[in-house]
């Protein structure tokens, strides 16, 4: 029997989850068959779950008291808290478990803190540490150093010849740390970015680097720091700035090597790659999907076929999931299907034996559709099923 572990919204942040919920499928006919059994582990607002590398040990952000709580899985259908839950930061919203399952990283929308967590042998968490707070690089202290896209593709070890069109070719697309112009000619004044509503950093999410270090994204600063674990918890290594007012939310490590990071507030899919030196910088970056309109679409998660070949882009406001292509070594992306997801407000989404399902906040249910097994694309919508504010699924082991 599949089963997967449900995170959602309670009512202290205006859902009606009373915990971790389980969904579940017949074997052998799922996930047609799937349906919600209700809370498994009481919790206030477990808004993302993430699994231990290991153990059966399943981790939750508590958004709405900023704390993290882990359960460990007690019988078939039953989780059951394992220690005490630790103290993150203000709307701590994604978890990221480290390969090696000795600690994880909590990000945290409300005060942008980055924190490392350990975990002991048993996966209980315990000692958290703060990472140094970000700055935005469009701030008071000045613009950073830029330098045209064609730049950028020359200092990574391996660009590609071509880039694919894309709103963002000739974009100025910056990393601050490596100082990617130096040679190039000054590029010409811009206009200064207009006034708006104070900007905040957002911590958003963290990925695991195949070099060991870990990247994380500031969905208010535009950016993507770059970190090393250290014996004081993490320390950043130098940090990606992306063009003003994207905001970067999730992001996936492609098998290439490549991150793949799409952006909440401009709808775009930025593809990054680490030179030979190991800065990082972006080398590409297209719309997520065709008709993408700003202020009304808010893409929030980004997940990889198993194949790697397909990337999936939830987005909120339309309520579509796009597709996007893979090109050459994993150096660019291109959207190619756009697909009704089947529920409101597509908070999250997983690729499951060869279907998605997608966690619709607002309309408390998850829909699963069928992919084209030649293609990848979402082909149409072969189940519903009711749970309450949704957002997070995770594959139970």
């Amino acid at each position: 029997m599949t089963q997967f572990w449900i995170g959602g919204y309670g009512t202290d942040m205006g859902g009606d989850a009373s915990g971790i919920g389980l969904l579940e499928g017949d074997e052998g006919r799922e996930p047609t068959t799937l349906a919600y059994r209700g809370a498994v582990a009481a919790a206030a607002s477990p808004s993302w779950l993430a699994q231990h590398p290991s153990l059966d040990v399943v981790y939750a952000a508590l958004e709405g008291s900023g704390t993290v709580q882990a359960f460990v899985r007690n019988g078939e259908s039953s989780l059951a808290p394992l220690g005490a839950p630790i103290d993150a930061g203000e709307a701590v919203c994604h978890l990221a478990v480290a390969p090696s399952g000795t600690y994880l990283v909590a990000s945290c929308y409300g005060d942008g803190r980055v924190v490392r967590i350990t975990l002991d042998s048993a996966g209980r968490p315990g000692v958290p540490t703060v990472a140094d707070a970000a700055t935005d690089p469009y701030g008071t202290e000045g613009d950073p150093r830029s330098a045209d896209l064609t730049d950028v593709l020359a200092s990574l070890a391996s660009p590609p010849e071509v880039l694919p069109e894309s709103p963002r070719s000739g974009l100025l697309l910056f990393d601050e740390a490596l100082g990617l112009n130096a040679s190039a000619p000054e590029p010409e004044e811009e206009a200064p970015v207009e006034d708006g509503p104070a900007r905040r950093s957002h911590a958003h999410a963290a990925a695991f680097l195949p070099d060991g270090r870990i990247a994380t994204t500031d969905l208010g600063f535009d950016l993507v720091r770059i970190w090393r674990v250290t014996a004081n918890g993490l320390t950043q290594d130098h940090r990606v700035v992306l063009p003003h007012g994207v905001g970067p939310r999730h992001m996936v490590v492609h098998p290439s090597g490549h991150l793949h990071v799409v952006t909440e507030y401009s709808g775009e899919v930025f593809t990054l790659a680490a030179g030979e030196d190991g800065y990082w910088g972006a080398i590409s970056a297209v719309t997520a999907a065709p008709g993408m309109q700003e202020g009304l679409d808010f893409p929030s998660e980004i997940s990889p076929s198993r194949d790697g070949e397909t990337l999936y882009v939830s987005v909120r406001g339309s309520n579509t999931v796009a597709a996007l292509r893979v090109r050459g070594s994993g150096e660019s992306v291109e959207s190619f299907a756009l697909a009704e997801s089947g529920v409101d407000w597509p908070r999250h989404h997983l690729v499951h034996d060869g279907a998605l399902l997608v966690a619709g906040q607002r309309s408390g249910a998850i829909s699963v559709l069928d992919l084209d097994e030649r293609t990848g694309a979402p082909r149409g919508i072969r189940h519903r099923a009711a749970a309450p504010s949704p957002t997070s699924i995770l594959l139970a082991r």
